[in-house]
């Protein structure tokens, strides 16, 4: 097993995604990135802490790759916009990929810069880049919360269309239910 980081908006969001996967043995919700000693869900949404809402992921990379998983993260939210994901707005929300291994940097600034050599509006990726240096796991009502509130106004409006957009154009790559 090997693990991948993310920060793509509200975890709620990115950690439902990525348990769709083949290859995606765990998901958890949690913080990263930031400046204090420890990281709660009070804290962090101040924006004063400095950590990111994130997923932390144990995949087999006999089934899925970490450029895979790239694909499948940025598809899933707007990497050229800094602090913000829909109406979720603040430092919290940002787009970034904490590596775990010199060869995910490598393979994350090879993406990063296809991505923008590509990019049709001209807009560059915000997405940090930056080596993870401690996971705080989010408090248990956050873990599994779209499986666990699939009727709540959130998950329909903002969730749903996510999964609706992985699912159209990733099908090959979705766990078999």
């Amino acid at each position: 097993m090997q693990k991948a980081v993310f920060g793509g908006g509200c975890f709620w969001c990115t950690e439902a995604v990525f348990k769709m996967l083949k290859g995606v043995e765990k998901v958890l919700p949690g913080y990263a990135g930031g400046s204090k000693a420890d990281a709660t869900y009070e804290k962090v949404s101040s924006g004063k802490t400095g950590h990111a809402e994130v997923i932390y992921i144990e995949y087999n990379p006999e089934e899925v790759s970490y450029k895979t998983l790239l694909t499948v993260f940025f598809a899933s939210h707007d990497p050229t916009t800094p602090n913000r994901q829909g109406n979720d707005i603040g430092p919290q929300y940002r787009s970034i990929i904490f590596y775990t291994s010199d060869e995910q940097k490598k393979e994350a600034e090879r993406f990063l810069a296809d991505i923008n050599a590509s990019s049709k509006s001209g807009e560059p990726t915000v997405t940090e880049l930056v080596p993870l240096k401690e996971f705080f796991g989010a408090e248990n009502y956050h873990k599994d919360y779209y499986a666990n509130n699939k009727s709540a106004p959130y998950c329909q409006v903002i969730i749903n269309p996510k999964l609706d957009k992985i699912q159209k154009e990733f099908g090959e790559l979705l766990k078999k239910i």
